[in-house]
């Protein structure tokens, strides 16, 4: 196994979450997390802040963004908390932030693939994602990619690539 999935695996072992939808409300307060959705700009997913000096993290999810687009956030800013310091931000505290907009999911920075896929096997484990489409016994890539999306309650989307990523397709569905 690799940091990213003994990382997830103990969190997910640590706040009982063994069975899908990950519950991240119960992982944001397992890590002490607050999170707040607000209206930001389109292309801003969200943002982990670290205050050094108040000890307090705070993660800011688009409030306009579907539900599944802000799981995925919210996970993908976990596991920011997780394995990455962060960037300084200079105001008048010691405050550390990691943004997730338009550039972070392209796949030309370190710690946002990394984050990125923290946060697929955050919400899709590859073992419980592999005993799923065991289970579901469909042939359709189509109707198999909108099944498992369903029941982890990730967009379509991001279970497509998860399954590539798992070798189960060959393409998107």
């Amino acid at each position: 196994m690799n940091r990213i999935s003994d990382a997830t695996t103990e969190l997910l072992r640590a706040t009982g979450q063994t069975q899908p939808p990950v519950d991240l409300t119960v992982i944001t307060d397992y890590l002490d997390l607050t999170v707040v959705k607000t209206n930001m700009s389109n292309d801003v997913s969200g943002m982990l802040i670290r205050d050094g000096a108040s000890g307090a993290n705070t993660v800011g999810l688009n409030n306009a963004h579907n539900l599944g687009r802000r799981r995925f956030t919210l996970a993908h800013e976990i596991g920011h908390f997780h394995l990455h310091r962060g960037r300084p931000l200079i105001v008048d505290s010691s405050v550390r932030i990691n943004l997730r907009d338009r550039t972070s999911g392209m796949a030309t920075d370190r710690e946002e693939m990394e984050a990125n896929r923290f946060a697929a096997e955050l919400l899709m484990p590859s073992e419980v994602v592999l005993d799923a489409v065991a289970a579901a016994k469909m042939t359709d890539a189509d109707q198999l990619t909108h099944h498992l999306a369903t029941r982890f309650k990730v967009s379509q989307q991001a279970m497509g690539y998860r399954l590539i990523n798992l070798g189960i397709l060959s393409s998107p569905s």
